[in-house]
């Protein structure tokens, strides 16, 4: 097989040639990613006539113009004002209220006055109230009002207050209606701070026409001044919040790859030197930093790889996880050169064709998860350099993002083949990956009615899809080359034209029947605990390989009536003999060079069990003998298919064995046989759970129930066979 000479190979190659490949793997990809971070430029001065017409190299923002744009149209917003209705009502009840506590104040001054000259006595003099008392009185009433309306009044002057207190009843009261009636007046308009002036003048320039006391004009004009207040007020909260979504709606100013700058024979103007600058066309030197940047990603790759490859505990599994990785990185990497180098001849979207999923799905399938992770970010970080003329441009995080999201997702698939999963491996691989796009389309603001958006979705589509096809297609060619176990592998060595099947067939052809039918059991219980049923059937077929050596020493191959050898022979010798068969039986199937897993299977499939027949044969011969000398060379199953194998082997033999069984007598003995297989330890090293041996005990019960069971004669299919044979006589006589 091809991959035992690769094998043979990696195993003469060993450990220390890891750090040479690892080193050439890094050397490859600097070389294939070196032109993507040099950048060839000429320099461009303002002023100069342009000698050819120069092209946009990439598409870029134009952050200037965009910003200018931005600013503009923040700039036209609407302020956004806040008109509080209610604001007249609360000015027009302090007014009120106020004018309400004058007349109290000169109303009890009075009357306090008149109860004291009525109580004088005669020729005493009592004093009016004076006007400062009767200000002081009012102020007050003042007392147990709310705050807000206290601070208003507070700011009217003094001069208000000595003019109001010595008005009349009447006048008060004309001054308050008056005061009230224009102040609605205004206070229903919407008044803003630029206007307030304005409408305070226009109260005042009506109570000339009241025909009012120089008193009462000038306390109205203090309540006006006061009562009349901005209404409408800018709400600076909402109208920031209205400038930056006016901001945000205008689209980014982009200089798209391919467009013209300057035509042929015109002047380079200022405009069209800073599109150049943005663009680094006008720079002669090419900036280090990246080529630094770069050798040193390979180098952190290499590191990580070397690290992580000493987890493998068998040195050839370590070269060969080296030279896989490093492969299919490598074909990865010139995928996305390739893709780079036509992308700026034809379309933006045409690095969103690379198929990001395949080479974490390949290494997760055939590795093991984290090396998928591993390659999904790398192949990451490599895209940051292969589009390095991108930065800058609102399509390079859309590449990044898109190939570690299709990576790592790819990462998620289980690790079997994609036929047995095609529905799973198609929501990890094509549709979550084609609903981050839309999601990514979404956060860009790209419309759904332009054809970018839409090319978008169909690249990322197409680079899903091929993704899934090439995992589909690609899996059972590339275990050919880093497995011994492949589908087409195990499809070859099933055939029964396959010499060692033939060989069986001819020598000993009970075993060949014993090996299909213990083939038939296995695969169908390895397939319901979720095992590799195929590769379990192929080494059932060959598990007995060794039996064709001494093909007559076994039961199955006696021809009927032939008397046993083994009742010729000591029981030391038959034990040789029947020991004999799996040891030849491996030697055999190396030669042939078969998967090891199925070399392994043959060598387990009677682990370390005693050959209890022989046994107690040789123990009533010899009372010192132990069971030591009479159990298989082993050693126990060591994986959940070999034990399903050691289980279904004995079951098999001893179903057939029986004298009419029936599903009782079969489901009690294949019970017994895997409790006995359990408490001899048998089982320990498989892996198998508590669980997935009730399965495997169900399936096998099933399965040779429906081969072997006694079959029940029905009356009426009794009566027709016996009616069908005497027509058959009939026909004869005549």
């Amino acid at each position: 097989m091809l991959n035992r000479p690769i094998n043979n190979l990696l195993k003469k190659l060993g450990s220390k040639f890891i750090p040479i490949i690892l080193g050439v793997f890094s050397i490859v990809l600097v070389l294939t990613m070196l032109s993507s971070v040099i950048q060839k430029s000429v320099d461009y001065k303002e002023g100069q006539v342009a000698t050819e017409s120069i092209r946009a190299n990439k598409t870029i923002e134009n952050k200037a113009e965009t910003n200018q744009k931005r600013q503009l149209a923040a700039e036209a917003v609407t302020p956004e004002y806040t008109f509080q209705a209610d604001l007249a009502q609360t000015q027009h009840d302090r007014i009120s209220q106020l004018i309400t506590l004058i007349q109290k104040a000169n109303s009890d001054l009075d009357k306090s006055y008149q109860t004291k000259v009525s109580q004088a006595k005669d020729g005493e003099k009592i004093p009016q109230p004076t006007v400062d008392e009767r200000v002081a009185a009012v102020k007050k009433n003042f007392e147990g009002l709310d705050q807000d309306a206290v601070t208003f009044y507070q700011q009217l002057p003094e001069d208000f207050y000595q003019a109001v207190v010595q008005l009349n009843a009447t006048e008060l009261t004309k001054v308050g209606t008056e005061s009230l009636k224009l102040l609605d007046e205004q206070m229903a308009k919407r008044i803003r701070q630029n206007d307030l002036a304005e409408y305070k003048q226009q109260a005042v320039d009506k109570i000339q026409n009241l025909g009012l006391s120089d008193e009462s004009t000038q306390a109205m004009r203090y309540l006006l001044e006061k009562g009349i207040v901005i209404n409408d007020s800018l709400n600076q909260k909402r109208t920031d919040e209205l400038k930056e979504q006016a901001s945000d709606s205008v689209q980014p100013v982009m200089i798209f790859q391919g467009e013209v700058i300057v035509r042929e024979g015109s002047q380079i103007d200022a405009n069209a030197i800073n599109k150049l600058k943005l663009l680094g066309l006008t720079s002669s030197s090419t900036s280090i930093f990246p080529l630094i940047a770069m050798i040193l990603a390979a180098i952190l790759q290499g590191v990580l790889l070397w690290f992580y490859s000493r987890q493998f505990e068998v040195e050839f599994q370590r070269v060969r996880f080296i030279l896989f990785y490093s492969a299919t990185m490598t074909i990865g990497v010139f995928i996305m050169k390739i893709l780079q180098s036509f992308q700026g001849a034809t379309s933006n979207n045409l690095a969103l064709f690379f198929p990001a999923a395949f080479m974490p799905l390949i290494l997760t399938v055939f590795v093991n998860r984290r090396a998928g992770a591993l390659s999904a970010v790398f192949q990451t970080v490599f895209a940051l350099f292969i589009y390095y003329k991108a930065i800058g441009t609102n399509m390079l995080p859309v590449i990044l993002m898109t190939y570690l999201f299709s990576g790592t997702l790819a990462v998620m698939v289980k690790q079997k083949r994609l036929s047995d999963q095609v529905k799973q491996a198609m929501l990890w691989i094509v549709a979550f990956p084609i609903a981050w796009s839309f999601i990514l389309s979404i956060y860009q603001g790209m419309s759904f009615t332009d054809s970018q958006t839409w090319g978008l979705l169909l690249s990322a589509f197409a680079a899903s899809m091929l993704s899934f096809i090439m995992g589909m297609g690609l899996q059972p060619y590339i275990e050919i080359l880093v497995t011994d176990s492949g589908v087409i592998t195990l499809n070859e060595l099933s055939n029964p034209n396959h010499p060692l099947l033939k060989e069986l067939l001819e020598k000993a052809p009970g075993t060949y029947h014993h090996s299909m039918m213990v083939a038939n059991l296995s695969a169908n219980a390895v397939a319901e605990i979720g095992g590799r049923s195929l590769l379990t059937r192929v080494a059932c077929y060959y598990h007995d390989i060794g039996k064709i050596r001494h093909a007559n020493f076994f039961v199955e191959n006696l021809p009927t009536g032939a008397e046993n050898p083994h009742n010729f022979l000591l029981p030391e010798d038959s034990k040789q003999i029947i020991f004999g068969h799996v040891i030849e039986g491996a030697k055999i199937l190396k030669e042939y060079k078969m998967p090891q897993m199925v070399i392994d299977i043959c060598y387990q499939h009677h682990g370390t069990t005693l050959m209890q027949f022989f046994y107690h044969k040789a123990k009533d011969r010899n009372p010192e003998t132990t069971e030591a000398d009479f159990r298989y060379p082993g050693p126990k199953p060591q994986t959940r298919e070999a034990g399903v194998v050691n289980i279904a082997d004995s079951c098999e033999a001893a179903v057939r064995a029986m004298d009419h069984p029936s599903i009782d007598k079969i489901t009690e003995f294949v019970h017994t046989l895997i409790e006995e297989r359990i408490n001899d330890g048998q089982l320990d090293d498989s892996g198998l759970t508590l669980k997935e041996i009730r399965i495997v005990e169900k399936s096998l019960i099933s399965g040779l129930s429906s081969t072997f069971h006694s079959r029940i004669k029905y009356p009426r299919m009794q009566s027709e066979a016996e009616k069908m044979k005497e027509e058959q006589e009939k026909k004869g006589e005549e």
